[in-house]
């Protein structure tokens, strides 16, 4: 099983910005006497597209994978950071949900494992009840072998 962050946000912001580029182009199509220079306007969407590129790349380069017996955490576009916890040492796995990340069934997962730096937290998942049932089945199966 492989956790990424949720693509329905990031979609949601593309659609935002191309929404707000298709009214600015017809704004300025049906009152051409404003006098600013086309290209203005259209700057604020562009802008936050480029925003939404940088989550939408950030998304791609932080996954959580689960195996039969082993959780790894990898992060990282040029330099890449790897934890991997043994499921026996996982010892809490919480959900978060804001009302907007539960209209789209998305949410946070905190993983708290025995040891060192106990925390891993993922953030803006799909379905992440499901995900945090899965692995405590697994860590609890793990404990039990």
């Amino acid at each position: 099983m492989q956790l990424r962050q949720s693509l329905k946000i990031i979609m949601a912001g593309y659609v935002s910005c191309l929404a707000a580029e298709v009214a600015i182009a017809y704004w300025i199509a049906a009152s051409p006497s404003v006098g600013i220079p086309f290209w203005v306007p259209m700057l604020v969407p562009a802008v936050l597209a480029l925003f939404v590129a940088i989550r939408h790349i950030r998304r791609r380069m932080t996954k959580i994978t689960v195996l039969t017996d082993k959780l790894r955490y990898e992060s990282g576009l040029f330099s890449k950071t790897t934890r991997t916890v043994e499921l026996m040492k996982v010892q809490d796995v919480r959900v978060d949900q804001s009302l907007g990340q539960r209209l789209f069934n998305v949410g946070n997962i905190s993983l708290e494992t025995a040891g060192g730096s106990s925390r891993i937290v993922m953030e803006s998942i799909d379905r992440p009840q499901e995900a945090a049932d899965h692995i405590l089945a697994l860590a609890q199966t793990a404990a039990k072998s």
